[in-house]
């Protein structure tokens, strides 16, 4: 599995030079208006870049059956940092959500751990009982109510891109796992009726839909965001306008260095460059995979196929949201938006994959 850890290295490495390239390029016109210095978010990307890559180092040298001993710990940490950044005084409210910890000027968002711990979780459950996850209530069963409690609490926040993220995630790895495909219409109908409640208890997301289908319904409200992507996108052409060239980026598309961060690199750099980062992904994506269909070690088997998951869900969310295929959801590019929370976890979870691809397994 060397060639594919060779490759996941190079993909991750550029994309990471890339985002922060391309965070700087982005952000530098509101990191002056707000703070009077146009490197701020470069700086602040930078110090999370510094620690992800020494968690990294540690991460990936470390037994990653220490993740299995310490699976339930992780879990129970997890939802307790949930539930407390939910409350006001505690959690801090960005962009109309309570889902951060201010660490200083830094900020923590416990959803993003989440992600991680639980794939973690799933696959020391898989491992054990994947001859029999068939049986309902003994053993799906625990694992919708653990994923449910999960949702619910990243929903509170409201955090509705993350939560699918996490669903999503789930249901691959239940996939992988051999669950008949009953259950699946089953999970469905039940996702169905989830997503329904939510949106009528929250009409902003109905509005969102709504501006989905049509944006140009409401302009200068909700769908504004997906308009000025569009119009980023659009004008960039095959060779962009140029590096940092972008005209969207001078407060026309907010906070552009996270999750619209693509569309101002479509706009400067074009749908040439545009698409040699799409490639990036799908090598990343599939020598993820893999080493997946490569490894003996069931837990990690699932701990692969878990992360491999989620990063491309998240990608593959992210950049339809900002080409106007799906409504907003808020989530960030993995390795190029801006966001410490998000870029700790991807890096740890390359980490992670590494060891298992770099390991032998026992």
């Amino acid at each position: 599995m060397k060639k594919a850890s060779f490759y996941i290295k190079l993909s991750s490495f550029f994309l990471i030079c890339f985002g922060l390239l391309m965070i700087y390029s982005s952000s530098y016109v509101w990191a002056e208006y707000k703070f009077n210095n146009k490197f701020h978010y470069l700086i602040y990307q930078s110090i999370f870049l510094f620690g992800a890559i020494i968690i990294y180092k540690f991460i990936k040298n470390i037994d990653i059956n220490f993740f299995k001993r310490k699976a339930n710990l992780f879990l129970f940490v997890s939802i307790v940092l949930l539930v407390l950044v939910t409350i006001p005084g505690i959690g801090v409210v960005r962009n109309g959500s309570r889902s951060w910890f201010s660490l200083g000027p830094l900020g923590f968002q416990p959803s993003e751990l989440s992600k991680i711990v639980l794939i973690i979780f799933l696959s020391k459950y898989l491992e054990k009982y994947h001859n029999k996850i068939n049986k309902v209530k003994a053993n799906l069963l625990p694992v919708i109510l653990i994923v449910g409690l999960i949702v619910l609490l990243i929903m509170l926040e409201p955090d509705f891109g993350s939560s699918m993220i996490i669903v999503l995630t789930i249901v691959a790895m239940l996939f992988s796992s051999g669950l008949k495909y009953k259950f699946f219409g089953i999970l469905g109908v039940i996702g169905l009726v989830g997503i329904t409640i939510i949106i009528i208890i929250a009409p902003y997301r109905m509005a969102r839909i709504i501006s989905f289908i049509n944006p140009w319904k409401d302009p200068l409200g909700s769908g504004y965001q997906i308009i000025q992507s569009l119009y980023a996108i659009g004008p960039g052409g095959l060779f962009g306008h140029g590096l940092f060239s972008s005209r969207q980026k001078y407060f026309y598309l907010p906070e552009p260095q996270t999750d619209f961060i693509f569309a101002i690199l479509c706009e400067e750099l074009g749908f040439l460059i545009a698409g040699f980062i799409i490639i990036l992904f799908i090598i990343l994506f599939y020598n993820i995979f893999v080493i997946s269909m490569k490894e003996s070690n069931l837990f990690k088997k699932f701990l692969v196929i878990g992360i491999g998951s989620s990063l491309a869900i998240q990608t593959v969310m992210n950049l339809s949201v900002v080409v106007g295929l799906v409504p907003v959801t808020g989530v960030t590019l993995p390795f190029l938006s801006y966001g410490g929370s998000s870029l700790v976890v991807s890096i740890l979870s390359i980490g992670i994959i590494l060891n298992i691809s770099e390991t032998k397994s026992s």
